[in-house]
């Protein structure tokens, strides 16, 4: 949720990361921004959770990934 409304809001979402435990908006938001981006119009519960799962699990993945380090990258692929 936080990565989508940042995106929304035009930040540089390369130097942004996640904060567990941080409490952002309110349910209603969320489920908006879901829908939103999820790509499906009208989408069932099971493709709404499969959705939040997979941008999860591929958000986790990247704040892992030295690739995906700002401070390792610098500009060598700004952009891309």
């Amino acid at each position: 949720f936080q990565y989508l409304k940042r995106f929304d809001q035009g930040y540089n979402l390369d130097t942004f990361c996640y904060e567990a435990h941080t409490v952002e908006g309110n349910p209603a938001e969320c489920l908006q921004q879901f829908l939103l981006h999820c790509g499906i119009i009208d989408p069932s519960w099971s493709e709404l959770r499969n959705f939040t799962w997979f941008l999860n699990v591929q958000l986790r993945d990247c704040e892992a990934s030295v690739f995906c380090n700002p401070d390792f990258v610098q500009d060598t692929l700004q952009g891309f």
